[in-house]
Order: structure tokens, then C-alpha cells, then sequence
């Protein structure tokens, strides 16, 4: 006997959540052992967050998904594909041009997936009962432990999560309630002997499979980190201005990968191998209308042209030379010295008859 929506919870949620544009739904419980806590704390003890204070800050709150709310019982984990359609590397060869991370190139998934998982979140009360409180990536809740608890994919060499289906291109929320829904089989790690997301690290930020130290990563350095990057990271950088993708581009798992259907993640034109010249000439007016709705205007314009110094420091481009001189007269102190960096490295280039 085929058991119908309306007698299995799990099946009304997940029609309802795909109605809503999410791609993948899972359930976990909330309650019982939580071994990422400790791999947390472990990961905080040694200095690996870098100068991610909050990290610290929330650890009582990340400890346990119960310790964000006592009355959770289980949850439900959605992911949303924002599968690029093009190679995501392959930017990485113009050097005069910015290679910007694929999760940025479209519209700001937090506030999309919040209001999807609100929306998610109304419907398991009206029609289950049970009270709810949904979670994006900016809440102290570990989601990728969760994701795998709930059968979503499974955590990587890399610590991202990987799924059979997506590959490396899922955004995560969730939603937790009160309700005891009966949970589904957690992921199973098929890394096997794999190495490539380990080996592609331009700075080897990975000291062992498993482990991440953020202090090395270039996803950090470019987004969370503020004040000159160290120097023994800046020709890693090449011309990765937001964010590093390598990782999880070179992942196996990727050849089932689709692209997003949902247009908002959906690359804009501008922003695919935008020219380092016009980015190097924004000032905060032109950085906020440029990066409107869009992840990147929270790390600020002064940061992000930071980043761009050291793109065309690393371009080998003499064409570049006057746009980096300008910047020498940057009002913010940051962006002076990248801009110097940036010279002392393409000066080198131009010929004798220069």
C-alpha cells in the first residue's frame, strides 16, 4: 500500500519544500551525541579560525543544535543547488581579469533561502503543528554536520559538503522544530582515496584530510580577513579577488552536477571575469551600486579593492601599472600598501624602452 502525503509527514514536507525551490531535504534528529562539537573546539584551540572572534564568541551555541533551542527535536535540512554553468576555474587563466567564487557571482542566497525556509517553516505549522525557528549559514548552528546527519551529502577532505547529487554546489538551511519526525539515514563519506581537493589547495591550507587551518585558506583571507594579507599568501592569490573555489571544483562528484535552476544564483554577466582596471576604480558609491544584492558588498569596497591590488600585482600586466598608481592616494591605508605591493611587482615588466 502506497503510504500518501497526507499520512507521512516527511512526504508532505518534502513536496512543499520542493514547491519552494529547494533541491534537496533531509531529516535528522536534533537530541543525542553531537562529535562535531568537539572537532569545533579542537579547531578553535589551535588558532585555526584565524581572526573569526564570533567563532569563539558562539561556541556555547554551536555546541549543539539543542543549544540554540532546548525545545528542538528534529530537523529538516534543505539544500539548494547553485551549480555554476561554465567551468569555474577557467578565469583563472586571465590574468588581467578578476576570478570572482561562483557563489558570489549571482544574488545573495541568504536572504532568498530565508524567506523560502520562513515559508517553509508556516507550512509545517498550519498543517503539522509543531512550533519552528529556521536557520541560514549566519546563525551559530554547525549545518554541514547536520546536512550529513540528515543524509544531504556527506563532509569532504576539503570539511565542505559533497553530494552524489549536486557535487560541491549546495547552499544550506534549516529549519528545527518541536516535531519528532522519524530521521533519515545519515551520509556516507564516498571520498574514498581521493586527493584532489587536498592537492589543488594553492596555499596548502589543509594540514591533514579533514582539517582546514582558515589562517592559510584564500576563501578567508579574501572575505573575513581585515588589514594587509600576510605576503607568503599574495601570489597565491593570482587573480582571485572573492573568495577561492578551487576545492570544490576539481571534486569527482562534480560530473553529477547541474546547473541552478533557480535564476537569482544564476551568474550576472558582469561578474563572470569582470576587468581588474574597472574594479580597481570604484569608490564606495560605485562598490555598493555595483555589488547591490549581492554577497560581496558585506566585506566593504575598501577590503575588496585590497584584493584587487594584489589581482593586479600578480597579472604581470604593465597596462596596470597606472591603475595601481592611482591608488597610491587611497584614502584607506590598506588599499595604499597593496597598491605599492602591487607596483614593486609590475615595474619589473616594463622593457628597456620604457
Amino acid at each position: 500500500m502506497t503510504t500518501s502525503t497526507s499520512d507521512d509527514p516527511r512526504a508532505l514536507i518534502r513536496c512543499e519544500a520542493r514547491r519552494l525551490g529547494f533541491d534537496a531535504c533531509g531529516f535528522a534528529q536534533v537530541r543525542g551525541a553531537w562529535p562535531a562539537s568537539a572537532r569545533l573546539e579542537a579547531f578553535v584551540a589551535a588558532g585555526r579560525h584565524g581572526t573569526m572572534a564570533w567563532m569563539e564568541t558562539t561556541a556555547a551555541r554551536r555546541s549543539h543544535p539543542s543549544a540554540l533551542w532546548p525545545q528542538a527535536r528534529s530537523a529538516v535540512v534543505l539544500g539548494m543547488n547553485y551549480g555554476p554553468d561554465a567551468d569555474p576555474l577557467a578565469a583563472l587563466k586571465r590574468a588581467s581579469r578578476a576570478t570572482i567564487s561562483v557563489y558570489a557571482q549571482g544574488r545573495d542566497y541568504h536572504g532568498l533561502i530565508k524567506g523560502r525556509l520562513k515559508s517553509l517553516g508556516g507550512f509545517m505549522k498550519r498543517r503539522l503543528d509543531g512550533e519552528v525557528k529556521v536557520f541560514v549559514d549566519t546563525a551559530p548552528l554547525m549545518e554541514k554536520p547536520l546536512a550529513a546527519r540528515a543524509g544531504v551529502g556527506w563532509q569532504g577532505k576539503h570539511t565542505n559538503l559533497v553530494s552524489r547529487a549536486f557535487g560541491s554546489w549546495l547552499f544550506l538551511g534549516s529549519v528545527l522544530t518541536s516535531l519528532d519526525l522519524p530521521p533519515d539515514e545519515g551520509a556516507q563519506d564516498h571520498c574514498g582515496a581521493c586527493r584532489a581537493c587536498l592537492d589543488v589547495c594553492p596555499t596548502q591550507a589543509f594540514p591533514a584530510p579533514y582539517q582546514l587551518d582558515a589562517r592559510a585558506c584564500l576563501s578567508y583571507l579574501t572575505i573575513e580577513h581585515a588589514g594587509p594579507i600576510p605576503l607568503k599568501y599574495r601570489e597565491a592569490l593570482g587573480n582571485r579577488i572573492y573568495g577561492c573555489d578551487d576545492c570544490l571544483a576539481v571534486c569527482p562528484w562534480n560530473k553529477f552536477a547541474q546547473t541552478a535552476r533557480e535564476a537569482g544564483f544564476h551568474a550576472r554577466e558582469t561578474l563572470r571575469a569582470p576587468a581588474l582596471a574597472d574594479l580597481a576604480a570604484l569608490d564606495d558609491a560605485a562598490f555598493r551600486i555595483l555589488f547591490s544584492a549581492s554577497p560581496i558588498k558585506r566585506i566593504g569596497r575598501d577590503r575588496f579593492v585590497r584584493n584587487v591590488m594584489y589581482a593586479i600585482g600578480n597579472s604581470g600586466d604593465a597596462a596596470l601599472i597606472e591603475v595601481a598608481t592611482v591608488r597610491l592616494d587611497d584614502a584607506c591605508e590598506t588599499v595604499r600598501e597593496a597598491a605599492a605591493w602591487a607596483l614593486a611587482r609590475l615595474e619589473p615588466t616594463l622593457s628597456p624602452t620604457h
